[in-house]
C-alpha cells in the first residue's frame, strides 16, 4: 500500500463541521458547580465565626433589658422605720440568782468590806440592794442561809461519815469474798 499524508483538508466527502459561533452566544451544557470555600475564605473565617457567636448571645432573652436604669440615688429617702430589739425570754429566778451572785462590781464590794475599807454612799446603797434581791430570791427558791446550813448540817455530817464507813466495811467484805 502508498503511503497517504494526512491532510488538515476534508474533502468533500468527510464530515462537515459546524460554523464556528462566539463563545458569548454558546449555551453551556450544565450550570458549574459551587463547592468548597469562596477564593480568600481562609482569612476571613475567624470575622465570620464571631458574628454568628454574637448572634446567638443576643437572642437570649435575659440579657439586655431595655429598661433604662437611674445612676444616681434618688434625692428623697423614705424613713426607715426603727427596728424593735427582740424581747428575750423572761429569766427564770435560779438564773437571775446566778446572774446576781456572779457580778463582778458585787464581788469587789464584798471584798472591800470584807477587808475593812469603807465604801460611798452609792456604793453601799446599790450594795444594799443587790444583797436583798439575792435574798430575796433565795427565799423563793427555798435555798437556805449558809449559818443555818452549817449549824444543822453538823448532824447530818457525822452521819454521812457514819454512812461512808459503812460502805468502806462493806467493800472490804466484798474484796474478801471476791478472792
Amino acid at each position: 500500500m502508498t503511503r497517504i499524508k494526512k491532510s488538515r483538508n476534508t474533502n468533500e466527502n468527510g464530515p462537515k463541521r459546524a460554523p464556528r459561533t462566539k463563545k458569548t452566544d454558546r449555551k453551556t451544557a450544565r450550570k458549574k458547580q459551587e463547592t468548597g470555600n469562596k477564593s480568600g475564605s481562609r482569612q476571613a473565617v475567624g470575622a465570620t465565626g464571631s458574628t454568628s457567636g454574637q448572634s446567638n448571645a443576643k437572642k437570649d432573652p435575659r440579657l439586655g433589658s431595655k429598661k433604662p436604669v437611674a445612676l444616681s440615688l434618688p434625692t428623697q429617702q423614705a424613713p426607715i422605720a426603727a427596728v424593735k430589739p427582740a424581747k428575750k425570754p423572761a429569766l427564770t429566778d435560779e438564773q437571775k440568782l446566778m446572774q446576781l451572785e456572779d457580778d463582778p462590781r458585787l464581788n469587789s464590794l464584798l471584798d472591800q468590806l470584807e477587808e475593812g475599807k469603807t465604801l460611798s454612799n452609792t456604793d453601799q446603797q446599790w450594795l444594799d440592794k443587790q444583797l436583798n434581791e439575792i435574798e430575796r430570791l433565795m427565799q423563793k427558791l427555798g435555798i437556805e442561809d449558809l449559818e443555818e446550813a452549817n449549824d444543822i448540817g453538823a448532824d447530818d455530817e457525822d452521819e454521812l461519815l457514819a454512812k461512808f464507813d459503812s460502805g468502806a466495811d462493806l467493800l472490804k467484805q466484798y474484796q474478801q469474798d471476791d478472792k
